[in-house]
């Protein structure tokens, strides 16, 4: 009888989320690394940064469970290198991987200040909340040198269209002289993300984002200078982070959040296997558990994306994550939902002002 053995996982590379690049699913043809290159031989993976010519800047979904509808990302790919990321396999659709591909090469949108500026001054404009990060983090390291992320602040606050941002960057805070005026007016908000109190591992699983307790000073910081925020506790890992739910939220509101939200991990297309080598490489005792847990609430398979289960998954372990949410958000004396951010202060500069019919 023949014994097969899987190939062991590539060795972890210092700094990034993942050592692979899976086979991009609308690619006929994928790089396939020399196995038989030494690992100090590799070449080095290093940033490097494109320009998006994008000709819009705003998108809009119809989703019912993301509880917006427009979003702007300034950068597309993130360096962070989250081995979890969701948002990995829109890479594809650029005919790059959802693997080292995704944290390695960086899309950036030059022009999205001004194409921010042209939509909102349009006449079809209707003013509405705007999300920035809807899909990668608007405070990656990119952002450092880049300001794309402030500038577009800048654009909102001259039109005093309200916005809200997620990220799990400390670099949020830089931009509280833009903020707090806009809070000022109940337009704006930002939700820190954050997956695990635990130092090490956010090292090794987020690599490039900020240490669990630079965000918690990011939600003090801000909450100080009067502007709202909240904590998502995401995604929860079942078997590897969602213990810490309960620690996550009191420490969040101890630094001063107002309010929470959580989501469960999905492991989207190529994600899988990044996400399953990242288990490999780093807890791989706990590997079958996680994965079978994640299983369970998925209903059997790692994937469900049906829009009512997509984000907080169903059966034992998704319930009793919710109700652990629930009774500790209750606790902690979290505001149940946000008020909606207002649009009562929208002016173009120098031409339009919002009718509000009165």
């Amino acid at each position: 009888m023949s014994v097969h053995t899987l190939p062991a996982p590539p060795p972890p590379i210092h700094g990034r989320g993942t050592p692979i690049n899976p086979p991009n699913r609308f690619e006929a043809l994928a790089y396939v690394p020399d196995p038989d290159l030494p690992a100090e031989e590799a070449p080095a993976p290093a940033t490097r940064f494109y320009r998006d010519a994008a000709a819009s800047l705003i998108t809009y979904n119809d989703s019912p469970d993301l509880g917006f509808s427009a979003s702007i990302n300034v950068y597309r790919g993130c360096e962070h290198g989250c081995a979890y990321c969701f948002a990995r396999p829109f890479h594809e659709y650029l005919g790059l991987s959802a693997g080292l591909d995704f944290e390695t090469k960086i899309f950036v949108k030059t022009a999205a200040p001004a194409l921010l500026r042209e939509e909102l001054a349009a006449r079809s404009w209707k003013p509405q909340t705007v999300v920035m990060s809807g899909v990668t983090d608007c405070y990656q390291p990119a952002e450092r040198h880049f300001q794309l992320t402030r500038a577009c602040l800048e654009v909102f606050a001259a039109f005093r269209n309200p916005v809200a941002l997620i990220t799990k960057s400390h670099l949020v805070t830089r931009d509280i002289p833009l903020l707090a005026p806009l809070a000022g007016i109940q337009a704006a908000r930002v939700f820190v993300s954050v997956t695990t109190l635990d130092a090490d591992l956010a090292r090794r699983l987020e690599p490039r984002a900020s240490a669990p307790a630079h965000r918690l000073r990011a939600i003090r910081e801000l909450a100080a200078a009067g502007i709202p925020v909240g904590v998502m506790a995401a995604p929860m890992i079942p078997g590897l982070t969602d213990h810490e739910l309960p620690a996550i939220l009191e420490a969040a509101r101890s630094a001063g959040a107002r309010y929470a939200g959580y989501t469960l991990l999905r492991l989207p297309y190529g994600v899988k296997e990044i996400f399953g080598t990242w288990l490999d490489q780093h807890e791989a005792g706990k590997k079958d558990r996680i994965l079978g847990r994640i299983r369970r609430s998925r209903g059997g398979k790692l994937y469900d994306a049906t829009w009512s289960k997509r984000h907080r998954g169903e059966g034992i372990f998704a319930e009793q994550l919710a109700q652990v949410f629930a009774v500790t958000a209750r606790r902690l004396g979290f505001q149940r939902e946000c008020e909606p951010l207002s649009v009562a202060e929208f002016r173009a500069p120098g031409g339009r002002q919002l009718d509000l019919g009165l």
